[in-house]
């Protein structure tokens, strides 16, 4: 194919007759030289037939039936293929002539002669500007094709043209056009595809499987780039656009219609996008043509119709409450979340937003509503009361309607009972805490205080015989004291630091015991009922304390029924499971021993059930009541881990709820057998003790009461003033009797300073909190006594006697 020759053309012929002309001269020249040189018959007779048999080789080899070392060449071979190809072929130069033709390509051209492809196509209906972009795509290093309408032929259907150009060696600047007739199942597929574009009255651009994109010249017109520019999927509609577009043939999505933006430099213009992919038989996708649609009005209202129905779906169904108002407060449309949260402002129509709040809160809400009418831009959020039944609260939120809208605002709102429920629960118990961290404060200091009368009035006691006239004055002064202590005791259980002295009880057998002094409490008015649950699991608490916190309990019951009822006290186990449907926050998911005191009294309203366990909260008269006892309760029940609460539904009647923790390990911790009584013990002794206190009144006592049995007492006023004590009687001291809670240095460092210096003797902490308050901070694995305040001379001796056994 590269000799570029054609025995077709009429320049080859017209060689070809010259070439066979100079071939039978040079015949009959030679035969008439050899007749003049042998002019025998014979002679003239062989000339005339090699005359003859040149004449018809000249003759047929201008007729191209006769070949010279054609059937042995390369390049006759593929001079053959082509000719005899089914195909249309042609090799067009660079300047658009045609080289070389095979006979199929000459019937295409027809009568008219032999005409160049883009004319050939452009009479067929076909685009001369495609083919021309084919020649120079494939100049480019491809192998482009295309589809296109086949010539009109007489006689023949109308048929399409699968066409193709390629560049052929050594230059690449001939172009080898094959033109196959496509199957009719390939061209009625085609007919679907492979649309023309330019032919087409909408935008449009095709769209390979390899990603190319051709657009036609009204879309090239609308994105104001050249017809026969290259385009890609970005440059039209931007990255978003074509990752959607490119999404259908990875989804093998057939036909899809996409709303886009179409770009022009800056500017976007909504357009629809209706792509249908074709498939060929192997399932690969093939170009297809994409029509690039501008959104009509009419579209435009649908489409604004079909928002309008999803905001309305959005409006009714979301969780938040939505209403729109006019200036003066009137709900002009509600979502039905509103109708949940303030039904009160919607009855009776027309409704009012001023109806859903309390009377408190309506002054505030009018001035958001009037700085909404303003279009004022920063309005903030409302936390208002909620009319109606029960303590419910709501937060609003107030925007202006906007530009152009007539005046009147937007409201949000969003329920907060549950939240305002729990923060008024935390600020409750911060207040609880820092009450019982004042409770214990004032305990510590009156503790020192009631120590020092308690003991004193001890060994006053001592030198004066009952006889004596000071002597009941004395024990007076004593009782009066050991009250004080009562009431410093209550303190310290609302602050949950009172000492308890844990052990494994039976509920049952606890109350079992009590019953006989509960009923004489209660009086013959009221009728104590007992009711046991069965198996009741065991629980681990102080017994004394429990004991109080249900006498006290049942002191409530009976206060809240002047004229007589029912007191029921019931026992129960509660599950974890249970546990966890009572509506207590600070309740852990376990196992509990339930103790309920019911009663048929005047209830407790919900705003005293807020603060029934507060110190010095009562609802008593005047001198009938300390206002002590429920905190007390709630102090012992919380150091023991448990939890408390009050019930009252409406209709009168309390019941007060104590849940105990059960005991697992009860095994481990179950009671000691009871000591036998045993006689008076010997409470003299001999050996030094280091008294430290920094209360002069209680070291004081202390330092007389040990020296009247036998001690010698070293004294120090602080932790630092008993080391130096110490280190001036170095193995002296037998036992240390030491405050816990001193300036300077405490009890539990002074230990260990004492240990780092050698002093092993025996530890007495006296302390009016609990030993737990103070026992974390001792050295590792460190024995100590314990002697809580405010104490009597008996209780220090009893304790020191003990330590030095």
């Amino acid at each position: 194919m590269s000799d570029r020759r054609n025995d077709d053309a009429p320049g080859a012929a017209s060689r070809r007759l010259r070439v066979a002309s100079a071939l039978a001269a040079a015949v009959l020249a030679g035969a008439g030289l050899l007749a003049l040189a042998a002019p025998d018959t014979a002679s003239l007779a062989l000339l005339a037939v090699l005359s003859a048999f040149g004449v018809f080789c000249g003759l047929a080899f201008a007729a191209g039936w006769l070949r010279f070392g054609a059937g042995a060449s390369p390049d006759g071979l593929r001079a053959a293929a082509f000719e005899r190809s089914p195909h249309a072929m042609a090799a067009q130069g660079e300047n658009g002539e045609i080289l070389r033709a095979n006979a199929a390509y000459r019937a295409l051209c027809g009568a008219r002669g032999l005409r160049r492809v883009e004319r050939l196509l452009e009479d067929a209906g076909g685009d001369a500007a495609q083919a021309y972009r084919l020649a120079q795509n494939a100049r480019s290093g491809g192998a482009p094709a295309c589809d296109m309408p086949a010539p009109p032929t007489d006689g023949a259907p109308s048929t399409r043209l699968r066409v193709e150009a390629r560049a052929l060696p050594p230059d690449g600047r001939t172009i080898l056009w094959t033109l196959a007739a496509l199957a009719p199942t390939d061209a009625a597929r085609a007919d679907g595809a492979e649309i023309l574009l330019d032919d087409l009255p909408v935008a449009a651009f095709r769209l390979d499987a390899r990603g190319a994109v051709e657009v036609n010249a009204l879309l090239a017109a609308l994105t104001g780039r050249e017809r026969n520019a290259p385009a890609r999927l970005d440059d039209l509609f931007g990255p978003d656009g074509a990752k959607a577009l490119g999404a259908a043939g990875e989804n093998r999505t057939e036909t899809l219609d996409l709303d886009l933006d179409l770009l022009r430099g800056d500017e976007r213009q909504p357009v629809r996008v209706v792509r249908r992919l074709a498939f060929d038989a192997d399932g690969a996708a093939r170009a297809a043509p994409c029509l690039v649609l501008e959104r009509a009005a009419e579209q435009r209202v649908g489409e604004a119709r079909s928002v309008a129905v999803r905001f309305a779906r959005m409006f009714e169904a979301t969780p938040i409450a939505i209403a729109s108002l006019d200036a003066g407060g009137a709900i002009l449309r509600a979502n039905a979340a509103f109708g949940r949260i303030a039904p009160e402002a919607l009855k009776p129509a027309p409704g009012s937003i001023l109806r859903a709040v309390t009377d408190r809160d309506r002054p505030a809400l009018q001035a958001a509503l009037a700085a909404a009418a303003r279009d004022e831009a920063e309005i903030g959020a409302l936390d208002v009361a909620l009319a109606g039944e029960g303590e419910r609260s709501a937060r609003f939120f107030l925007s202006s309607a906007g530009p152009g809208e007539s005046p009147g605002a937007t409201l949000f709102a969003l329920d907060a009972t549950e939240q305002r429920a729990l923060q008024n629960n935390f600020a409750q118990s911060q207040k609880m805490q820092a009450v019982g961290q004042l409770a214990g404060g004032v305990a510590h200091d009156f503790n020192n205080v009631l120590t020092a009368i308690i003991g004193f009035s001890d060994l006053l006691l001592a030198n004066h015989r009952p006889t004596d006239p000071s002597f009941r004055d004395i024990m007076q002064i004593k009782q009066n004291a050991l009250r004080a202590a009562g009431l410093v005791r209550q303190l310290l259980a609302f602050s949950r630091r009172q000492t308890l002295r844990p052990q494994v009880l039976q509920l049952g057998d606890v109350l079992n015991d009590l019953q006989m002094m509960m009923r004489r409490l209660v009086g013959e008015k009221i009728h104590l009922e007992l009711r046991h649950g069965r198996d009741l699991w065991p629980v681990r608490a102080d017994l004394n304390q429990l004991e109080q916190v249900i006498v006290n309990l049942i002191v409530n019951a009976r206060d809240a029924m002047p004229d007589g009822g029912d007191i029921v006290l019931k026992t129960r186990n509660v599950t974890a499971q249970e546990a966890a449907s009572f509506e207590e926050a600070s309740l852990a998911g376990a196992d509990y021993v339930a103790v309920e005191v019911e009663d048929h009294g005047h209830g407790v309203p919900a705003e005293v059930r807020e603060k029934i366990f507060e110190p010095f909260f009562t609802t008593k008269e005047v001198g009938k009541g300390t206002g002590l006892g429920l905190s007390m309760v709630y102090g012992i029940v919380k150091q023991t881990g448990g939890a408390v609460f009050c019930s009252s539904p409406p209709g009168g009647g309390a019941t007060f709820t104590v849940l105990l923790p059960r005991n697992v390990a009860a095994a481990e911790h179950a009671p000691a057998a009871p000591e036998k009584a045993k006689p008076a013990a010997d409470l003299t002794g001999r050996g030094v003790i280091l008294l430290v206190e920094d209360e002069e009144a209680v070291r004081a006592f202390g330092a007389r009461a040990l020296a009247s049995r036998g001690y010698s007492v070293l004294q120090a006023a602080s932790g630092l003033e008993a080391l130096e004590v110490a280190d001036e009687n170095r193995g002296r001291i037998d036992l240390v009797v030491s405050d816990v809670v001193m300036p300077e240095m405490d009890g539990p460092t002074m230990l260990g300073e004492l240990r780092k210096r050698g002093v092993s003797a025996k530890v007495i902490f006296v302390s009016g909190y609990a030993e737990e308050a103070f026992a974390r901070n001792l050295p590792e694995g460190e024995d100590f006594g314990f002697l809580p305040k405010p104490f009597s001379l008996k209780q220090l001796i009893e304790a020191v006697k003990q330590a030095a056994a």
